[in-house]
């Protein structure tokens, strides 16, 4: 029977060798702000930057206010700091590697976020890289991640956004990025549930009136949902949040467009808009009469809660799609804005963003 191997002895000053430390988690930190509030995630960098676990997450449902420099930063910070160290508090670190705030309106509303955001964020939170993007960007990365491709995203409004591997980061025809609407419902927002929406209701009033076009189907449904029709514009056009009113019909043409064919035609009409932004968001769109090979050109991802409509808008959007980008695979999703936002500050915390960075949609500091 062999003897035990000998201990160390505390007293004659000998000590175990200490085990390997377990490695420094680093956090990083995604903001979304919308219109519909917002939303922030906190999570651990993985080692390629991406996140590495599920992610810590908190809402707000009053979005940021939007004075006369665009997007309030101090009411944005006054929800978003308070949230994200309560977050930090729950993990036990005290500050976070990075920082991605995606906001709709960056790109021309955010004079008051790029001046301010900055040292506030690092004086709070400590971050050593901070990314500002556009929501356009960030629901990008949501659904594609880094990849090459294009993403339409469809809420109240609408936009496409395609990237690709170009001579340079500003570089609008070969790299960089390739924005296609999102030009707020007076300008643009085509095929967005504002325009849906509105286009509904035009079809309910042209009932209302006996005019050619009308939707009888869709006048119930306006009247179940606003009341009296002489009533709406009393009731929608003092409405500072006019746009989301408006989209707020967008389901019930969905619903009516079964049987209805003006609401059939409205849908089909919103699925030309959302299939040509996608065409013309697309990094190398396959020429007439060609046909693309998914790996060679990227992929096209819808995300947005406009498409919850399912089939009466989904349906129509991909026989456009197939029309007008053939062999282009269209993708689920991976995740949403917020997910983004999140993605683009754990690429960041690992110096592996390979986005296209151009100061205005996307800009790192």
């Amino acid at each position: 029977m062999s003897a035990p191997d000998p201990q160390p002895d505390p007293a004659a000053g000998h000590a175990p060798e200490p085990g390997p430390r377990a490695p420094a988690v680093h956090y990083a930190l995604g903001v979304d702000s919308g219109g519909s509030g917002v939303r922030i995630a906190l999570g651990p960098v993985g080692p390629r930057g991406a996140p590495a676990a599920e992610p810590l997450t908190w809402h707000s449902p009053t979005p940021a206010l939007v004075g006369k420099r665009g997007i309030d930063a101090a009411g944005l910070l006054g929800q978003v700091l308070p949230a994200a160290q309560r977050l930090l508090r729950q993990v036990g670190a005290e500050r976070v590697a990075a920082v991605c705030v995606g906001a709709a309106g960056m790109a021309s509303l955010g004079d008051d976020l790029r001046a301010h955001l900055p040292t506030a964020l690092a004086d709070a939170l400590g971050p050593r890289r901070l990314a500002l993007a556009a929501d356009g960007v960030t629901a990008y990365v949501g659904a594609l991640g880094q990849r090459p491709g294009a993403v339409v995203a469809a809420g109240t409004g609408m936009i496409a956004l395609g990237t690709g591997p170009g001579t340079g980061p500003g570089d609008k025809r070969h790299g960089g990025w390739r924005r296609v609407d999102g030009w707020g419902h007076l300008l643009g927002d085509c095929g967005g549930g504002a325009w849906v929406g509105r286009a509904g209701l035009e079809a309910a009033m042209r009932a209302h009136d006996g005019r050619a076009g009308g939707s009888q189907p869709l006048l119930s449904r306006l009247e179940a949902t606003f009341g009296p029709p002489e009533h709406l514009p009393g009731l929608l056009y003092p409405r500072s949040d006019r746009p989301a009113v408006l989209a707020s019909f967008a389901p019930e043409v969905g619903r009516c467009a079964a049987t209805d064919p003006v609401a059939a035609a409205i849908l089909r009409e919103a699925a030309d808009h959302i299939a040509r932004a996608a065409q013309a968001a697309f990094p190398h769109p396959p020429t007439t009469g060609q046909a693309a090979h998914g790996d060679d050109v990227g992929a096209l991802a819808l995300t947005g809660g406009l498409f919850r409509m399912g089939a009466p808008l989904v349906g129509p959007v991909r026989r456009e799609l197939a029309r007008r980008l053939p062999g282009v695979p269209v993708t689920e999703a991976a995740g949403d804005p917020l997910a983004g936002a999140l993605r683009v500050a754990s690429a960041l915390a690992a110096d592996a963003l390979r986005l296209p960075v151009d100061g205005e949609l996307l800009q790192v500091l």
